[in-house]
């Protein structure tokens, strides 16, 4: 038996979490899906024989609000407490990167119905799928969702998701939005929204009041963005050494190394974000899979690096656009990075966005909103 409400009601009395009568409801809420999905018959079960076919899912849960308001804790927290051997826990970006790429192979094959025949083969493998970040902005995305949770749903696996936007501001204005409507009605139909807008911001607040752009680069703003990274994930920095890093899959089959990856918080070195060859591709899966990118080691630009400052310009369009957090350390302040020479005009534009990337209202914003 899961104990997640437990848990949480322990880190509100240590003080560790505030109360929020909206966490503590999704908490309960997030229990309840724990018992239910630990009551269900496993596969080849007597009860799963006789139905002939995979129990009904229990209702899945959808929560949403904005930046800092616990959803990833309590992700954590449920993700952790239910005891079902299949389950799995991926953002959103990356399944879909999944999906695409198992529905080219059953094109290939000539499969009748690819998008029905990957449902079955997803939900072979679980139960319940876990969902960081549901956001919608591919077309491609938007035209087989619908179809494929119903086919998922149908075999048995139950769905939690987080998001910044309830489920009907998703693909909002998107091209041909009539034919995503079934996807917000399934949403609606088969999970329980819930609503965490609680006024604090609890990713700023772990943030405190360090600056987001720390100059020079050396020990001193190391170990100010290494603290950083240790508040926003909770991670104790005494097991620094063994911080987690994960591969991260890039449209095309290839993929990023990152060194620190967790929680939604990814730590780069500029040499290894902008000294290899990368595309647009690379940058675009980086925003859409982190809320916040640390990069250290970023060196004055000019002429001289000239490949480098134009896969950097790439890369802030990127998490700019993404309303990424960026904590940095440089050799210089932004408007000194690129000080003369070729390419310095160009760069203006990246100088307002990087300052901007340092406001209130900038960080304020949730990951994604555009």
């Amino acid at each position: 038996m899961s104990h997640l409400l437990e848990r949480y009601q322990a880190l509100v009395a240590a003080g560790e979490l505030r109360d929020d009568p909206g966490q503590a409801e999704a908490a309960a809420r997030l229990q309840s899906l724990c018992d239910a999905l630990e009551a269900v018959p496993k596969k080849g079960s007597i009860l799963w024989r006789a139905l002939g076919r995979a129990p009904d899912p229990p209702r899945g849960v959808y929560l949403w609000g904005g930046v800092g308001r616990g959803k990833s804790m309590l992700m954590d927290l449920f993700f952790e407490a239910v005891d079902i051997r299949r389950k799995r826990r991926v953002h959103f970006h990356e399944f879909m990167l999944e999906v695409h790429e198992r529905l080219n192979v059953e094109r290939r094959r000539d499969t009748s119905d690819p998008v029905m025949s990957v449902a079955q083969a997803l939900s072979d493998d679980v139960r319940l799928l876990a969902f960081d970040e549901m956001v919608v902005n591919n077309p491609a995305d938007a035209m087989i969702l619908s179809r494929l949770f119903t086919g998922m749903m149908g075999h048995g696996v139950a769905v939690v998701a987080t998001s910044n936007r309830p489920p009907r501001d998703l693909y909002k204005d998107g091209l041909n939005r009539e034919l995503f409507l079934p996807f917000i009605a399934l949403i609606e139909e088969r999970m329980d929204v819930m609503a965490l807008n609680g006024p604090v911001d609890y990713r700023l607040d772990r943030l405190g009041q360090v600056d987001t752009w720390l100059v020079p680069n050396g020990p001193e703003a190391t170990r100010t963005l290494s603290a950083a990274f240790f508040r926003l994930t909770d991670y104790p920095p005494e097991d620094a050494a063994h911080v987690p890093s994960c591969d991260l899959p890039v449209q095309g089959g290839r993929e990023i190394h990152v060194p620190r990856c967790l929680k939604g918080v990814a730590v780069f070195s500029f040499r290894r974000l902008c000294g290899d060859a990368r595309g647009a591709a690379d940058y675009l899966a980086i925003a859409r899979r982190f809320h916040t990118v640390m990069i250290v080691g970023i060196p004055r630009l000019g002429p001289e690096n000239r490949n480098e400052a134009a896969r950097f310009v790439t890369l802030i369009d990127a998490l700019y656009e993404h309303k990424v957090k960026l904590l940095a350390a440089a050799d210089a302040e932004p408007d000194q990075l690129y000080q003369a020479g070729d390419g310095r005009f160009e760069f203006e534009r990246t100088v307002s966005r990087l300052m901007e990337m340092r406001s209130d209202d900038y960080l304020a914003e949730g990951h994604g909103e555009r």
